[in-house]
């Protein structure tokens, strides 16, 4: 369940940290009744690039694959054995 927070409550700073590391869901700041920002701690957000980074480079190679610019095994490791020399 997403945490939800008014902005006054960011005086108490050390709550604020307990919170968000206690979580990995980030923990959403309002104003005036309407979303403000959102803060994270530094692991949830580490943990969110680089599965952002996975899901980009899932993409690529899926589209790779519908383009054709992909080989089989065997014929990668022919080149790969003919370019080294094993």
């Amino acid at each position: 369940m997403p945490r939800i927070i008014p902005i006054r409550d960011l005086k108490d700073t050390t709550a604020i940290s307990q919170m968000c590391n206690e979580s990995n869901e980030p923990v959403y700041i309002t104003k005036n009744g309407y979303g403000d920002m959102v803060i994270m701690s530094m692991k949830a957000y580490e943990e969110k690039m680089f599965m952002a980074d996975v899901y980009a480079k899932l993409a690529e190679a899926e589209a790779e694959v519908r383009e054709g610019k992909v080989s089989g095994a065997r014929e990668g490791l022919k080149v790969l054995r003919e370019k080294y020399g094993l």
